[in-house]
């Protein structure tokens, strides 16, 4: 065991010698580059995320708005109902888009991805709108869906919230 300890330091090279001078410096103040870096990129690309994301459902929306029948295309209450949902679900958006970090990317990349499933199903509601006539059953599930968008926004708004304030949580706990 002995000998094969010592063939393996005589036939590997190591760099037994003390680092130069100013070694530590020099590493400390590289890393603290990196981290400058990766921070400013990662603004960048969250804005930029935030940008596409809005954008995203601006034509999202006007898409549907092209279509032969809408939810305000049923009455002028409805469209009412619609503006009140699409712009609420737009500065909800925006608010959950505000707080985005490190620490609630995983909370609002979830929502988001609930959101488009909602969208694709209000998709699938205009087509029968289109094809089946304004029937009662096909409006109100519209309006479900609206309402369920804004229920996930509110609990990434409230995951968040507790985030930023853990203490929040421990009062509840305590009252």
């Amino acid at each position: 065991m002995e000998d094969k300890l010592h063939n393996f330091f005589s036939e590997n090279q190591f760099d037994f010698h003390e680092p130069h001078h100013g070694h530590l410096k020099r590493f400390e103040n590289r890393l603290q580059g990196k981290k400058s870096q990766k921070s400013t990129s990662w603004k960048w690309m969250s804005i930029a995320a935030s940008i596409i994301l809005l954008v995203g459902f601006g034509l999202g929306s006007t898409f549907t708005n092209t279509q032969t029948n809408t939810l305000g295309s049923v009455s002028a209450k409805m469209q009412e109902v619609e503006t009140f949902y699409v712009n609420t679900i737009n500065v909800e958006l925006k608010e959950v888009e505000k707080n985005r970090n490190l620490e609630t990317e995983k909370i609002i990349e979830d929502a988001l991805d609930r959101i488009e499933e909602l969208e694709d199903s209000y998709k699938a509601f205009i087509k029968d709108l289109n094809n089946n006539g304004k029937q009662l059953k096909i409006i109100n599930e519209m309006i479900n869906n609206y309402q369920k968008r804004l229920e996930i926004l509110q609990e990434a708004l409230d995951q968040i919230e507790l985030i930023k304030n853990p203490k929040i949580l421990d009062d509840e706990i305590i009252s």
